[in-house]
């Protein structure tokens, strides 16, 4: 888990977006199930491994892996050799499901939810939670997303700048992903004026900065601060104190301003909040008239992102595996002990993976980031990536649980990958 970063770049909502087109990647077909294959590169080579599968619908697979047989000491989780290992791995073949996976979240996108809850009031048949989000950093605003969030086309969350956040995009109507690091732009647009303001975040709270703090006008501060767009997804109202904000309709025109930040957003609307010296710059700029709002969205290798109806998104952090190769950058698996793991990835036949390795107990030790990245390559994952794990690490099968949290009870998590058993409508 990682608190929020300050140096973040969000996206902004797909209407506004002019983007070229990029085809996300669907690997060759095959039969091989990921759930097969060698034994886990887990501990000592003589350990015994079980495996037992159950198909949950078709082209769904639910498969459970122990490896070893006794429970370890309580004070060798960290350095055992015998394990155990608890992994539960959900495969989705494309070619055969009849329904799509999806990145949801709770009533809003800035408080947190259990994993099954998500799973349940969603419909979906399985789900495991996704995102890196806030959580204690932020009491108010725990689940918003530290990194991409996109959910049917709303790009809710902008992508950090954190060299190690890889994210990963499913079109929910072809089952196709990418996996890699996005970065993200975008600025506004008086249409009347000409007049631009580069935009900093989506749906995170501006930083008021403690020199403007005590100014009765917000306006009249000279340190830098933050121009960040919000949407009515992100929470009941705007976050609130010093500072301005813009309301626009869903057209970009100016519905309101006001010199203190904090309002109730309708259907259709999203407001623009700044804070120091930006909030005389967006009144300039927004403050009437009608505004355009530019986002671009890009690849690793520089090509645009069209955000439209059926892609998701979610962050995570460190990729483990690149067209079959083990990739976990040097350091991070001495750097981070075992701990839970949540994993996605897809095989070289064209399967989605969603695997969970509970952790932190003496029934199961969890794994370092070598240890994981080991994992997903065994799991014949050619792509793979590390979600949030730890203490939000969970799998849940038609609302239930299907792993063991560490922890005392589940935890609540910003957002989750769940698999609905329908074709996506949009």
């Amino acid at each position: 888990m990682t608190s929020k970063t300050r140096h973040r770049t969000r996206i902004v909502r797909a209407a506004a977006t002019t983007v070229a087109a990029l085809t996300l990647v669907l690997a060759p077909t095959g039969h091989a199930s990921a759930a097969s294959g060698p034994a886990l590169p887990l501990g000592d080579p003589d350990l015994t491994e079980t495996r037992s599968s159950q198909v949950l619908t078709d082209g769904v697979t639910l498969t459970r892996i122990v490896r070893g047989t006794e429970p370890a000491p309580a004070d060798q989780i960290n350095t055992t050799t015998r394990g155990p290992w608890v992994v539960n791995v959900l495969t989705v073949d494309p070619r055969k499901a009849h329904g799509h996976l999806e990145a949801t979240y709770g009533p809003d996108l800035a408080g947190v939810e259990k994993t099954t809850d998500l799973v349940r009031s969603s419909g979906a048949l399985a789900g495991v939670n996704a995102s890196f989000f806030t959580f204690t950093a932020s009491a108010q605003y725990p689940g918003d997303p530290v990194g991409l969030g996109l959910y049917g086309g709303r790009l809710l969350s902008e992508p950090t700048q954190d060299p190690a956040e890889t994210d990963l995009v499913v079109d929910a109507r072809s089952g196709r992903t990418l996996m890699g690091p996005l970065s993200w732009t975008g600025s506004i647009r008086n249409r009347h004026t000409g007049a631009t303001l580069p935009l900093q975040y989506v749906d995170h709270p501006p930083v008021v900065p403690d020199a403007c703090a005590a100014l009765s006008d917000p306006t009249q501060c000279t340190v830098p601060g933050d121009v960040v767009e919000f949407t009515p997804e992100f929470a009941a109202a705007t976050p609130s104190g010093a500072g301005v904000e813009v309301v626009l309709d869903r057209r970009g025109c100016v519905v309101r301003t006001a010199t203190e930040r904090g309002t109730a957003l309708t259907a259709g609307q999203t407001s623009l909040q700044a804070t120091g010296q930006q909030a005389a710059t967006l009144l300039k700029v927004a403050g009437q008239g009608c505004v355009s709002t530019r986002s671009v969205l890009t690849d690793e290798h520089g090509r645009q992102l069209p955000a439209r109806t059926g892609l998701f998104g979610v962050n995570g952090r460190y990729r483990l595996t690149r067209d079959g190769r083990i990739v976990v950058p040097a350091g991070t698996g001495s750097f981070f002990d075992r701990n839970p793991r949540t994993i996605a990835g897809t095989t070289a036949t064209g399967r989605i993976v969603l695997a969970t390795i509970d952790g932190r107990m003496t029934t199961s030790v969890g794994t370092t980031m070598d240890e994981t990245a080991a994992v997903a390559a065994a799991l014949g994952l050619r792509d793979a990536v590390n979600l949030d794990g730890g203490g939000s690490t969970t799998m849940s099968v038609r609302g239930d649980l299907v792993n063991r949290p560490s922890g005392t009870t589940e935890r609540a998590v910003g957002d989750a990958l769940v698999y609905i058993d329908r074709p996506y409508r949009g």
